[in-house]
């Protein structure tokens, strides 16, 4: 019978010992939160002071020069909040929604064979990453917006939009009595959509889901545009801007800020956004496209059947990473005073002087955004990939 081997000591032994590097990292990280904790703990007592938001519901008693929802001095912190998160959110979908389309028209543009095209986009391309997001938004704000014409000399297009230093003001919509009506339209709109959308899928499973969306949208116009002439008053009172002494009056008036932030975010995303597309479109082999060819097909079709479905896998990931900048990139806001979340937590934390629990809400808020936007993305992603044997 062999003699059984001596056991390993504990000290020696491989398993036992990356247990406890691990179980000592954790607790090194561990100490060092609860020792940062505890030090910012102590600096607020000696102030006076405990961690807590029962003060978010003090009155904010600061006006918001630019707001989606109903505000004013009385309301509470809270409410304040609500209005800079809401105008966080509004800049960050639009500058998704158009820096995508920019992005995706550079994309193709720089690998178009027509030479002027080409050198146009490339150039545009390798200015805009190259610049400070920062310094590119203070000239776009302070060279640009603020020297348009001042509102006694608006420059005025089809007698509804104005162009001047204190905003830019458009037609805009007012509801009317039957605009409660109208939205359940809308709603049967986008099921019926969904429901097209559905039955085109079930009878064909190679439809692309770009010819799904432009179906979806036709059904969904279709029972907009019924709607809007079947209700026997028009849903939405269309609402002219008009110049009324120093400022503008009616419709909608986007201001200076609003329009450097977003149209600054996009222009610079969309770059980023169009080196992404372009590293997709070529990553799809070249027999992709000769194949394509020998079947007949044009370029549009090409690019729209064959080549963008495949370069999809590649696109999304980092498309992902530049939705994220962008959404965080908008608290860049503060440099030319738009109302966002950052902006409006400054304010409070100026008033309250709770600058702990205020920029964590904050973080929080940032944080939630990302997870969110980085949830979908990978949702869609899940869908658009490729499916292996």
């Amino acid at each position: 019978m062999n003699p059984k081997p001596p056991a390993i000591p504990f000290w020696r032994d491989e398993r036992i010992l990356k247990w406890l590097w691990q179980a000592g990292f954790v607790l090194l990280v561990v100490g060092g939160f609860a020792f940062l904790i505890n030090n910012m703990l102590v600096g607020l007592q000696k102030q006076g002071m405990t961690l807590g938001i029962s003060f978010m519901s003090g009155i904010a008693s600061f006006d918001i020069g630019e707001m989606l929802i109903p505000y004013d001095r009385s309301a509470s912190y809270w409410r304040a909040f609500q209005v800079g998160l809401l105008n966080t959110l509004f800049v960050s979908v639009v500058g998704i929604f158009f820096s995508t389309i920019l992005g995706i028209v550079l994309g193709v543009a720089r690998l178009s064979s027509n030479w002027l095209v080409n050198r146009l986009s490339a150039f545009y391309l390798e200015l805009f990453r190259n610049l400070s997001l920062l310094v590119f938004l203070i000239f776009w704000y302070l060279g640009v917006f603020l020297k348009l014409p001042r509102v006694k000399e608006a420059v005025v297009l089809w007698d509804s939009f104005y162009f001047t230093n204190r905003g830019i003001g458009m037609p805009w919509g007012l509801p009317t009595s039957t605009w409660d009506a109208y939205r359940w339209i809308l709603g049967l709109g986008l099921l019926a959509a969904w429901g097209l959308g559905y039955f085109l899928r079930k009878r064909n499973p190679l439809t692309s889901g770009l010819a799904l969306f432009l179906w979806g949208l036709l059904a969904f116009l279709a029972v907009a545009v019924a709607g809007w002439f079947l209700l026997p008053v028009a849903p939405l009172a269309w609402d002219l801007p008009i110049v009324k002494g120093l400022n503008l009056n009616g419709g909608k008036i986007l201001s200076p800020e609003f329009m450097a932030l977003t149209s600054g975010l996009v222009l610079y995303t969309a770059a980023f956004i169009g080196e992404t597309v372009r590293a997709g479109i070529l990553s799809v082999s070249k027999g992709q496209f000769e194949a394509a060819r020998a079947l007949g097909f044009n370029d549009w079709m090409t690019l729209r059947l064959i080549v963008f479905p495949q370069a999809l896998r590649v696109i999304i990931p980092p498309l992902t990473s530049q939705y994220l900048n962008l959404t965080k990139n908008s608290s860049l806001a503060i440099a030319i005073g738009f109302a966002d979340v950052f902006y409006v937590s400054n304010t409070i934390i100026n008033q309250s002087g709770r600058a702990v629990e205020v920029i964590v809400m904050v973080m929080l808020t940032y944080l939630s955004l990302s997870l969110l936007t980085s949830a979908f993305m990978n949702w869609y992603n899940q869908k658009t990939r490729l499916v292996e044997r």
